[in-house]
């Protein structure tokens, strides 16, 4: 076992995305924070974090939450209220 430090943060994220981060990581029974930290370290290491049934399971809830985005999309991002 590691022993870690958690920070709490106040990052700002698209809604629909958060909503997707949070209904995956009740699916997976874990925090939202274990969720980020486990895709950030498996993107890192330019590695896939999930299976292809929990792929399977954030289309379900992609389309629960109309979020349509690709990963390309994230460059064009322009925030509506600033």
């Amino acid at each position: 076992m590691t022993k870690i430090t958690r920070v709490q943060t106040g990052i700002r994220i698209e809604k629909r995305l958060l909503k997707v981060l949070k209904g995956l990581a009740e699916h997976l029974d874990m925090s939202v924070g274990d969720l980020v930290e486990g895709v950030m370290l498996h993107a890192f290491e330019g590695k896939t974090p999930f299976s292809e049934a929990t792929v399977t399971k954030i289309g379900q809830l992609k389309d629960v939450y109309d979020l349509d985005w690709q990963a390309s999309d994230s460059h064009t991002f322009k925030e509506g209220d600033r």
